[in-house]
């Protein structure tokens, strides 16, 4: 099963908040990510999530390292593995579960939106 992981990520200078979330879905040679501003919760509202470059696989690891050209720092906060697959086309919508690990349920993200529910 492919793995996930969730980053606190803070000190970005394009966030004017200070700090957010990106969401890494292990995808092949690499991590497709989305940005959010709260660390997803089921049954809670729905959230922008925003699509970002696609990430390198070591941020799956455990680790906490300032981010490339000065766009922060960023620690591992939550991990795991997921079920589903994501689609080739970045503008169709994602539904995955998460399996194991620090998050649970199921994860859909259409239009710029997602929201976790229960499986």
């Amino acid at each position: 099963m492919p793995r996930y992981a969730l980053l606190r990520h803070t000190g970005a200078p394009d966030d004017p908040s200070g700090c957010h979330f990106d969401l890494l879905l292990e995808n092949g040679a690499n991590c497709r990510t989305w940005r959010l501003a709260e660390i997803p919760i089921v049954n809670a509202a729905e959230q922008d999530a925003i699509p970002l470059t696609a990430h390198r696989l070591i941020w799956l690891e455990p680790r906490s390292a300032a981010v490339s050209g000065g766009r922060g720092w960023a620690e591992r906060i939550r991990a795991g593995r997921y079920q589903g697959s994501l689609p080739t086309d970045a503008n169709e919508p994602v539904e995955i579960t998460f399996m194991d690990g620090d998050l649970s349920g199921h994860l859909k993200i259409v239009q710029g939106r997602c929201r976790l529910s229960k499986p």
